[in-house]
């Protein structure tokens, strides 16, 4: 390690050992916010509900209930049944238990139940994908008009965009700070699949920023989209937009912890397992098999990514990691994951300057893009900073595309020579 990055690890090491000192013993970073009055009140009829057609008490189809201030109501209600069927509990259920339930419905009664719950349906992982997007365009059509009658334009806007025809949005949690995942491309028979998994300051209301647009992952994942539509048209591909965890927001102490991470790669795996499983319910795609699937790790979604690892559902063939701070392990052989590891840095990348280090619960360990981690190294040529890793005409960018549509040979790796490329791709077809 060259001596001036020696000095920073050594300065970095001494403040977090000040700041772990200070907080050990503390409580760990706050709960999820309070679930949003719309979501609250729909999980609660949900749950107090008779199929097909019949909302709970207050409601009524296609009518998200009336808004309750506690998620009491929520934890406590009973599942009510019809003709023998119980509603799954949406907190407790799996994505094969969810899938397995909408499988007995007929298409009437499933449409009928995404209309009178689209904040639980559009969040339901194992649902049929096209039933989420019309229950994601009810509640973020009730979420706007609920905003402009209370006032809040600049909020109403921001949902009534995201309900724009022609947009595929796959989850919707107005709760707190906001959670969001947007769909590019024919998810439901897609053969390859990209999930991209943002960083730090990643909520609801910086999903659609127009300043500075690679900083999101909707920007991230719509110039992946287009590129792949350029090297392949004919591929049937589909990139997630997935702001689907609490992140860190700014510099505080949460983003030099796991917290939040560990919380996030729950839901990254819950994710996937139901996208897996609502295809396997699908006619169309019942006998094809899990689509092929590659995560785009950027900044402390890296971190997330590295948690995850071990757990991820076997069609995860590619994990690739941007402007990392570290994936909580040693190498890429204590990730316990059979997918290929990538992992880029840009020569301007700010975060090359935070030390790799772990202590009592912070820092991230060790350094992805380090020879000594294991993981394939990518090129970077005319990426920028820490957020132009997706910019076109950037070496990343065209490893990225190439990647995710399973074309190993034409990645361009880090290395120059001959031998250190054919390194890189080693193994791979």
């Amino acid at each position: 390690m060259p001596r001036a990055r020696w000095i920073r690890t050594l300065t970095a090491a001494a403040c977090i050992t000040a700041t772990a000192g200070a907080t050990i013993g503390a409580a760990a970073p706050p709960d999820r916010p309070p679930t949003a009055p719309a979501l609250a009140a729909d999980l609660a009829a949900w749950q107090s509900a008779t199929i097909p057609g019949t909302a709970g008490p207050g409601t009524t189809p296609g009518t998200p209930g009336t808004p309750v201030t506690t998620i009491t109501a929520v934890t406590t209600a009973t599942a009510a049944t019809a003709d023998g069927r119980e509603l799954p509990d949406p907190l407790t259920a799996s994505p094969a238990e969810i899938s397995a339930f909408f499988s007995t419905l007929t298409p009437a009664e499933a449409d009928t139940l995404a209309r009178t719950h689209p904040y639980v349906v559009g969040n339901l992982d194992g649902a049929p994908i096209h039933l989420r997007y019309l229950a994601n365009r009810l509640a973020l059509t009730d979420s706007a008009d609920r905003a402009r009658t209370s006032g809040d334009t600049a909020t109403a806007d921001k949902y009534a965009a995201l309900a724009a025809p022609g947009r595929s949005i796959l989850s919707f949690d107005p709760s707190g700070r906001g959670l969001v995942a947007e769909v590019y491309g024919d998810l439901a028979t897609a053969e390859r699949v990209s999930v991209v998994v943002p960083g730090s300051d990643a909520d609801l209301a910086r999903f659609d920023r127009t300043s500075e647009p690679l900083r999101s992952a909707r920007g991230m994942a719509e110039a992946l989209h287009t590129r792949q539509l350029d090297t392949a048209p004919a591929a049937r591909t589909a990139v997630i937009a997935w702001t689907g965890y609490l992140t860190p927001n700014g510099f505080g102490a949460n983003v030099m912890r796991g917290d939040l991470a560990a919380d996030g790669a729950l839901r990254l795996e819950r994710l996937l397992d139901g996208l897996a499983a609502a295809r396997d319910a699908a006619p169309a795609t019942a006998d094809a098999g899990p689509a092929s699937t590659a995560l785009f790790c950027h900044s402390y979604g890296a971190v997330l990514c590295g948690l995850a690892a071990p757990h991820l559902p076997a069609q995860v063939d590619d994990i690739v990691v941007l402007a990392a701070p570290g994936m909580r392990a040693d190498t890429v052989a204590d990730l316990h994951t059979s997918a290929h590891v990538w992992a880029v840095r840009s020569a301007d990348d700010w975060i090359d300057r935070v030390p790799n280090v772990a202590f009592a619960g912070f820092g991230h360990g060790a350094d992805p893009v380090d020879d000594s981690f294991g993981a394939r190294l990518l090129a970077a040529d005319g990426a920028v900073g820490h957020s132009g890793y997706f910019a076109a005409g950037t070496a990343s960018l065209t490893a990225f595309t190439e990647i995710s549509l399973g074309h190993y040979q034409s990645v361009p790796c880090a290395h120059d020579d001959q031998a250190n490329q054919e390194e890189c791709r080693d193994g791979l077809v």
